[in-house]
This record gives structure tokens, sequence and C-alpha cells, in this order.
């Protein structure tokens, strides 16, 4: 339950001093006390505050938010290295392959060259 500071002392030393006798005093004092115990709980039930968002709750999630940002950008980071990666090396299979290929052209050619001249 909230609370507001009060000084219930002095609360009573004023009515006192205002005339009342020190029973009255007391009496208004502690119904004071719950009337205004009564009010805060009205509101925070009316109104919910229990799940009031601070500004401190709100850096905090910004801070949480900022840092899952970061993760990401680390994750795509080593992503992209991996994707350069396998690019090369695909790009290093495909040449290896065409110049395999050409020179199993030029055998090719060469051969049925040499196999039309013989007869000739």
């Amino acid at each position: 339950m909230t609370t507001i500071t009060f000084d219930t002392h002095e609360f009573v030393t004023e009515l006192k001093q205002a005339g009342l006798s020190e029973s009255q005093a007391e009496v208004i004092t502690k119904l004071h006390r719950q009337a205004t115990n009564a009010a805060i709980d009205y509101v925070k039930q009316e109104h919910n505050l229990d799940n009031i968002v601070t500004n401190k709750d709100l850096d905090a999630r910004i801070k949480e938010t900022e840092l899952k940002i970061e993760l990401v950008k680390s994750e795509l980071k080593r992503d992209i290295e991996t994707v350069r990666k396998e690019i090369a090396e695909t790009k290093a299979d495909l040449v290896r392959w065409v110049v395999g290929v050409g020179l199993l052209q030029i055998t090719i050619i060469a051969g049925l060259l040499l196999k039309i001249a013989g007869t000739i």
C-alpha cells in the first residue's frame, strides 16, 4: 500500500492549538490518515498505477533493445562473411570447371583435327 509522508504529531499539535482537545485531535488525525489511504487505494485501483511505466523502465527497455540490435548486427556481419566465403568458393569451383571444360574442348577439337588430317 502506498503511503504519503504525514507528520501526525504536528497535525495533532496544530489541532490542539486551534482549540480541540487531545482526543478530538487524535481522532481527526486518524480519520484523516484513513481517508488519505483510502483515496490512494482508490486511485491505484481506478487508474492501475501498479502498471505505470516510468522513465527508468523505458530507459532499461531502450538499452535492452539496443543490445538486441547490436547482437543482430553482429550475427548479420558473421552471416555476410560466411556468404562471401561461400560465393568465393563457388566462383573458384566454377572457374575450375570452365577451364577444365575448355581444355577438354581443345583436346577433342585437336584430336578431331588430327584424325581428319591423318585421313585426308
